[in-house]
């Protein structure tokens, strides 16, 4: 199995940061075992687990995170949360449920995507993207 970010590439990384948290967070309450067992460091201390799978994160923009958005939607076992601009501006997430319903499929712009499923489908839709710098 693969986990894959991919930001839209003109962030900021104040933008960045959060969407990729919001993405993570979103991601993870779909996923079972999303996180590995908690940790014990030399003095005795427990540390919370972590998600197991390394995360890479990818750059695109506007046009290529909406294809990738959708073919990955019509990829068999894979999972995909996209975080768009509908939710960015919104203040609530009653606000952004309304927002979104008026507004079309191909209106919605995506801020960052999210992507965990088989490592080959994983790839072959992301494996053109460059990592985020």
């Amino acid at each position: 199995m693969k986990l894959v970010i991919a930001l839209h590439e003109e962030l900021s990384p104040a933008i960045a940061a959060n969407a990729a948290a919001v993405l993570g967070l979103a991601l993870g309450g779909r996923l079972e075992d999303s996180l590995a067992e908690d940790g014990k460091d030399a003095s005795g201390a427990v540390h919370a687990g972590l998600n197991p799978h390394p995360v890479p994160t990818l750059a695109a923009g506007a046009e290529r995170l909406r294809d990738l958005h959708d073919r990955a939607s019509r990829q068999e076992g894979v999972v995909v949360v996209g975080f768009n601009e509908v939710a960015r501006a919104s203040r609530s997430y009653g606000q952004y449920l309304e927002a979104l319903a008026a507004t079309p499929s191909d209106e919605v712009g995506y801020v960052g995507v999210a992507l965990f499923g088989p490592r080959g489908a994983v790839t072959r839709l992301t494996k053109r993207l460059p990592l985020l710098s």
